[in-house]
């Protein structure tokens, strides 16, 4: 019955965030992306399509100039991480958990060696992670990993809770996040 009820107060900010997507810019309003998840696994993420259709695939702070590949609202939706709302279908198809490290790109290889090396690979990727509410956007990928590897070694429910508590006020502030 929760899940049911949960799933009613889902759809309609998911068919109108949807039909935004599709109204503002050509293409589809999913985006499939290929990402890594437990044990280096390749697995497809939704998202809301931010970035206009023919962005290269790769991490946007490497992109020359991200701002002119979003969308009319794919600022929006990344600020507010509206974004990742359709990453609960990869929660509930078990390729991802609410709380972990942030699955990475297929290509982002230094970044999946070093999280290789120290055993995070282990972990499934999460929605937010302890990273996330230490940085976000703006953390090096050493820095980042050392995160995750700090949350491998601490992982416990109150942390995950904590996790969850403090991404939402990130959100709500829209701290840390640079597109």
């Amino acid at each position: 019955m929760l899940a049911a009820l949960a799933g009613c107060f889902l759809l309609v900010p998911v068919l109108v965030l949807a039909a935004l997507v599709r109204l503002t810019s050509r293409g589809p309003a999913l985006y499939w992306s290929e990402r890594v998840g437990r044990n280096n696994t390749i697995f497809k993420m939704p998202k809301f399509r931010s970035m206009q259709i023919g962005t290269p695939a790769m991490a946007t702070h490497l992109l020359r100039n991200p701002d002119t590949y979003l969308t009319p609202i794919g600022s929006f939706l990344r600020k507010s991480s509206l974004d990742e709302l359709p990453q609960l279908w990869s929660i509930l198809k078990g390729d991802m958990s609410f709380v972990g490290p942030r699955p990475a790109l297929f290509n982002q290889h230094d970044l999946i060696e070093l999280r290789t090396r120290a055993g995070v690979h282990k972990l499934l990727p999460g929605l937010t992670g302890w990273a996330q509410i230490n940085g976000r956007d703006e953390l090096p990928i050493p820095q980042k990993v050392a995160f995750d590897v700090e949350y491998l070694h601490r992982k416990t429910f109150w942390l995950d809770i904590k996790i969850i508590l403090f991404t939402a006020l990130k959100v709500i502030r829209r701290d840390n996040v640079t597109h």
